[in-house]
């Protein structure tokens, strides 16, 4: 049986600006009908977004899903709560992490295994404005190194 194909409906390219990645998650979520479809036509942005847990368990706060165009009264709010689904065990070790250590949740991508809609979330913690040059600083670099190396090959 070969593995389901994974295609992506969105990434949130902020978070690997503002934060640092420490653990990554895969979570289901739960949508209607037509949210979905909004979501396999690419209508959805995760730049402000971010996760908590709430009585045990893992919602998503400020991801905007843009109603759909044919979906009339089955529309929902496009800013609405959203409820991951995760393990109880993986969802208490999160909140564990989150109160010991003070990281955040943020959802980095979602897309689709085979016809299930699945978040990507990661366990970050903030980086400074510091951080922030430093990585843009060593990306240039390696941008230049990468642009020496092929001018040398020709």
């Amino acid at each position: 049986m070969s593995a389901p194909s994974v295609k992506i409906a969105a990434k949130n390219k902020k978070a690997y600006h503002d934060y640092f990645i420490l653990e990554k998650f895969e979570a289901g979520i739960e949508l209607f009908g037509t949210e979905v479809k909004s979501v396999r036509l690419g209508q959805l942005n995760l730049k402000d977004s971010y996760c908590f847990i709430k009585d045990g368990e893992l919602f998503v706060r400020g991801m905007h899903i843009s109603p759909y165009e044919k979906g009339n009264i089955f529309n929902k709010d496009p800013l609405r709560e959203r409820k991951l689904l995760m393990h109880k065990r993986e969802i208490n070790r999160l909140f564990g992490k989150m109160k010991q250590d003070g990281c955040a949740i943020i959802p980095l991508s979602v897309y689709f295994k085979g016809s299930l809609v699945k978040v990507e979330i990661a366990l970050t913690k903030g980086k400074k404005e510091y951080d922030k040059r430093q990585s843009i600083a060593s990306r240039d670099a390696n941008r230049e190194i990468d642009r020496a190396i092929k001018q040398k090959m020709r």
